[in-house]
């Protein structure tokens, strides 16, 4: 079962309440998405924890519902 971009942002917001999020379907088949998020909560950790935070997010579903995420995340500028 795929997993629609809009659910995928929706728990990274929820997850992340500051963050941007931009998802992008790589392929077309709701199975491979690029997702860019920023977030000030982001500031002061290294990319690995900030993957974490958004992996975190979306409750466990990478791997089941979700099947590849191409994930970039940012800190915004200014802070």
């Amino acid at each position: 079962m795929a997993m629609e971009a809009a659910v995928i942002e929706k728990l990274i917001r929820e997850g992340i309440p500051d963050a941007t999020v931009e998802i992008a379907d790589l392929r077309g088949d709701g199975d491979h998405y690029a997702a860019l998020v920023t977030s000030a909560a982001f500031k002061g950790k290294s990319r690995v924890q900030q993957h974490q935070m958004v992996y975190a997010a979306l409750q466990g579903k990478m791997g089941g519902e979700l099947h590849a995420l191409a994930l970039t995340t940012a800190v915004p500028e200014g802070v």
